[in-house]
């Protein structure tokens, strides 16, 4: 087994629907003055692996060891998706993904 040593990022998803939408960019907004980790778009829609509409926030490892305990006792009943960045994108949605809520199936027919 191929030991994997460097995780340059991570990306953290919230995810969300159209009753959800205004706690999930409160979440993001306020995760990132917190942190100091970029928030990406709120997007409408599922994009990309996601099946749900979704936000990102990006971290460093050392954001992220703070990040994640405090989206796990915040996110209230919203689903969260994080996974490191290694430079593999399918390993790092499929293998090591870690979920705050229920788990959902993620499309990673992009990744092929």
């Amino acid at each position: 087994m191929k030991q994997i040593t460097t995780i340059q990022s991570y990306h953290a998803h919230v995810y969300f629907d159209a009753e959800s939408v205004a706690e999930a960019r409160t979440l993001c907004e306020t995760a990132a003055a917190e942190f100091g980790v970029p928030m990406g778009r709120v997007h409408e829609k599922p994009v990309g692996p996601h099946p749900m509409w979704s936000c990102q926030l990006a971290a460093t490892p050392e954001q992220f060891a703070k990040l994640l305990p405090w989206l796990a006792l915040n996110r209230g009943e919203l689903i969260i998706f994080a996974h490191p960045e290694t430079g593999n994108e399918l390993e790092d949605h499929r293998d090591h993904g870690i979920w705050l809520g229920t788990g959902l199936d993620l499309d990673l027919t992009i990744f092929s």
